[in-house]
């Protein structure tokens, strides 16, 4: 069983954004940016090319980019589907600052890496938006 799945049936902590029967945003354990947020969908599948229900998928993650947006106070949420560091389907997205130096899509870890209090108080701040 994959890492993901795993976390959608409970078996690994996370730190849940928002989630529903399909699916569920966790904010990365190792992220690029401040609320660094991940989507993916509660059954596996490894592409997103090849899930049944993509536009719920898109749909997800455009609330939840909105969301950022607010919470982050910023215009700008960079979204991206890499989909080869995990076999299954997500979608990251990226709270962005216009001028925080990092380029169209960042792809270097936040340093320093936040701690678990860190995500914890960035994901309570995401849901207040919600």
């Amino acid at each position: 069983m994959c890492v993901f799945c795993k976390i959608a049936k409970g078996e690994i902590p996370c730190h849940k954004i928002y989630e529903d029967e399909e699916f569920l945003a966790i904010l990365d354990i190792n992220p690029v940016v401040k609320g660094h947020t991940l989507v993916i969908p509660k059954k596996h599948v490894e592409w997103v090319w090849d899930m049944q229900n993509y536009p719920a998928l898109m749909e997800r993650v455009k609330t939840l980019a909105l969301v950022l947006r607010k919470a982050f106070n910023t215009p700008w949420v960079a979204e991206g589907i890499a989909g080869i560091d995990v076999p299954h389907a997500h979608v990251h997205l990226l709270p962005r600052q216009v001028d925080d130096g990092l380029g169209a899509f960042p792809h270097k870890l936040q340093e320093p890496k936040p701690t678990d209090e860190d995500l914890k108080s960035m994901a309570d701040k995401i849901k207040q938006n919600i």
